[in-house]
């Protein structure tokens, strides 16, 4: 039944059994004593009558004790003649014409209500969704059609991903295509990478293609206070599954149930593990379950069970990782169809400027373009919302309301061209995007780099950073000659780097290709909690030389490239001042201008944004 409609009968039966009650405690307060009318005559002629009320054939009498009774009187046409002569005040009603069968409602309602109300209190406690004692019942919904139906055209910058899913869709519209040489339908994919990168998307565009039934589940929603719930919940899923096969199941979150047995804290009963060993059986035990497909999604694959991740539970793990400038363009494309874009809008340039955002950051790029656009009365989104989106999104909001001393405005201005003047001198650096003095979020000012996306880092690449990082620092002594707390980021990500590079990647000419950054993991808390460090003092030692090495080779370079060009500092630092915020273009035009001639490192950006761009001018095949 309808909600709206099973509360307007909730309260058309509250308020009728209301009335019913006051009906009978009314009639109850009124009631009467049946006497004969014999007597009726007799207390008349004794002047004990006071009122009497005519009501057809029947008498309501009330005597002069208050006291009131009821008299059956025949057709006595002196009566009224007796009553007027002994003072009786007398009124008369029409006569009672209810029917029967409202006095036997009246006089069985009472128990009608009971054996209702319990009718009601055991149903709740009967098993079903949401009812009292129907904790062992799974809570997948099952999707069907409706408005915001999500398709693989919704489905942007995960081609290959896409395409693996197509396959599962395809298995499921037509099995004998694929089972005629021998082969199997696969039993579960799962769907690995980062938060953002479109994993549910791609299972509700599955749910979207797929002509077949689609249940959607999380994995908490197997978790319960009482012990054995998971479990049951589990078995109740596959039990709808196979009703309804071929089907899909898609469990989001699947880290929730899904993490690896003999971890739990306190040596206890762990009620996670019994629902993961009836999850295992399910997907691949005694019992088959063709035509049901497991779907499941998580973005911590490492501290899954291993016996989940086999052939036969989960045949297929499909990695949907971060978006290149290609997927980024193809992404920004699909979320600016539904808002209208101006035609100065391209989105290989947001794309070339957005590295690293995955698919959830874009929609929201797009998003808050569109909340400015409209903030400043904008028919149509244009490019300059967008950039403004990107640095609110990116950078955090600006403090406009700040107040900043001159002094602070200059030591800002001098760190952050510290930072962009060694990035632009070095080679094997990011391309400098844009440099800003303005308050944003928790910065006093930012240099904005667009990294070029690769698969690994080179070593001289990573002591470039390295200078990169300390470029305003440096900045700061050789000006002022005084340091600030404003390094502090830049130092902790140094830091942390050449620690990397010592103790992960071997990048130490005195250590050797050796690791020496072996972290125990808790699997049951997901979270580095200790080092576990089986080398000796001695080792430790160097380690630790290595690391203050690379820190001050990489400080004395930052230092060397901003003394050989001061001029090109301060000429920096005065542009930041007037106009707060430098282009990586402007960087490059005040450096030619006083640098004639000069033949500055290649970024290789510009080459990535042309191959993109080629490509996507080709027709489509």
């Amino acid at each position: 039944m309808n909600p709206f409609y099973k509360n307007i009968a909730l309260w058309l039966v509250i308020t009728l059994m209301m009335i019913m009650l006051y009906n009978l405690f009314n009639q109850q307060h009124l009631a009467e004593t049946n006497i004969s009318y014999t007597e009726f005559l007799s207390m008349v002629e004794n002047e004990r009558v006071a009122e009497v009320i005519l009501q057809g054939q029947e008498l309501f009498v009330m005597d002069t004790n208050q006291k009131r009774f009821k008299v059956f009187a025949p057709q006595d046409p002196d009566l009224i003649k007796i009553l007027r002569e002994k003072g009786v005040t007398i009124q008369a009603k029409p006569p009672d014409e209810s029917p029967w069968y409202m006095s036997v409602l009246v006089s069985w309602f009472p128990m009608i209500v009971l054996i209702g109300v319990w009718i009601f209190f055991m149903r709740q406690m009967q098993a079903g969704g949401g009812k009292a004692l129907s904790f062992g019942k799974s809570r997948a919904r099952l999707l069907s059609d409706n408005k915001d139906k999500v398709t693989f055209e919704d489905v942007a910058g995960i081609d290959e991903a896409k395409e693996e899913l197509g396959e599962i869709v395809e298995f499921l519209r037509e099995p004998k295509k694929f089972t005629r040489l021998g082969g199997r339908i696969p039993k579960g994919v799962l769907l690995m990478g980062p938060p953002g990168t479109g994993k549910t998307l791609l299972a509700r565009a599955i749910a979207g293609e797929a002509d077949v039934p689609f249940f959607s589940i999380s994995g908490s929603d197997f978790v319960e206070m009482f012990v054995g719930v998971g479990a049951s919940r589990v078995r109740d899923l596959f039990v709808q599954g196979k009703k309804n096969a071929p089907c899909i199941i898609f469990i989001d979150e699947l880290d929730a149930v899904g993490r690896h047995r003999g971890a739990g804290l306190g040596g206890g009963h762990d009620e996670r593990e019994q629902t993961l060993n009836q999850l295992l059986v399910e997907m691949d035990g005694f019992e088959s379950n063709e035509g049901v497909i497991m779907i499941s999604a998580t973005n911590r694959p490492d501290v899954l069970d291993p016996a989940l991740l086999r052939p036969g539970r989960f045949d297929r793990q499909v990695v949907v990782s971060l978006p290149d400038i290609k997927g980024r363009k193809k992404i920004l494309a699909v979320h600016m169809k539904k808002t209208p874009i101006a035609p100065d809008v391209k989105p290989i340039i947001l794309a070339k400027g957005t590295p690293g955002f995955s698919g959830a950051d874009l929609e929201n790029l797009v998003n808050e373009a569109a909340l400015l656009a409209a903030k400043r009365d904008k028919e149509k989104i244009d490019m300059s919302d967008f950039e403004d989106a990107k640095d609110k999104v990116y950078m955090g909001l600006e403090r406009k309301s700040k107040v900043i001393k001159e002094e602070d405005r200059k030591v800002t201005a001098y760190h952050e061209g510290g930072h962009a003047l060694v990035a632009r001198l070095l080679p094997e650096t990011d391309a400098v995007n844009k440099i800003t003095i303005i308050p944003r979020g928790r910065a006093a000012g930012i240099t904005w780099f667009l990294p070029e996306e690769r698969d690994f880092k080179f070593k001289d690449q990573l002591e470039s950073e390295l200078s990169v990082a300390f470029g305003g620092r440096a900045a700061e002594e050789i000006v002022f000659k005084r340091i600030s707390t404003g390094a502090a980021n830049d130092i902790k990500q140094a830091t942390d780097l050449a620690q990397r590079m010592v103790r992960a990647w071997g990048m130490s000419d005195k250590l050797g290709p050796l690791s020496y950054a072996k972290d125990e993991e808790h699997i049951f808390l997901g979270r580095e909690i200790a080092q576990h460090r089986d080398y000796s003092e001695e080792t430790a030692r160097k380690i630790d030389e290595e690391i203050n090495s690379l820190i001050d080779k990489a400080y004395r370079r930052a230092k060397n490239v901003l003394e050989e060009n001061l001029d090109v500092l301060h000429k920096l630092a005065e542009l930041l001042l007037e106009k707060e915020t430098v282009q990586g273009k402007e960087l490059d035009e005040l450096i030619f201008s006083m640098r004639p001639g000069i033949q500055l490192p290649s970024k290789g950006i510009e080459d990535q944004e042309e191959t993109v761009e080629a490509e996507s001018d080709q027709p489509a095949t």
